[in-house]
């Protein structure tokens, strides 16, 4: 209820952003974030906001990054206002789950 309400908050404060918060998979032996929850211009495509986590993380070029929404890997082309409102959760955020491996399979 608590996030309902900050959500809404945050929506009507920034209409053109997307409340985002980012998990690590329980298993996965990449590092931790250092912030769980972002502001994320609703243009943005999860491929550039794959690269926002990466960068947050200290990730090494070298190293994949699997990002999960819902258990599926969304495509790096989709704009994140269209997976926010195909799968955002009740409470208003989109929840994001990444990984060092594919643990999920693809869509």
């Amino acid at each position: 209820e608590r996030r309902q309400a900050e959500a809404a908050r945050i929506r009507e404060k920034y209409p053109d952003r997307i409340p985002v918060i980012v998990e690590k998979a329980e298993r996965s032996d990449i590092p931790d974030i250092d912030k769980k929850k972002y502001l994320v211009p609703a243009d943005l495509t999860v491929g550039q906001f794959v690269y926002v986590v990466r960068k947050r993380i200290k990730l090494s070029a070298e190293k994949a990054i699997f990002i999960f929404v819902k258990n599926t890997l969304p495509s790096t082309a989709a704009m994140m206002s269209a997976i926010y409102e195909e799968s955002k959760h009740e409470d208003g955020f989109l929840y994001m789950t990444y990984s060092g491996e594919n643990t999920f399979g693809s869509m």
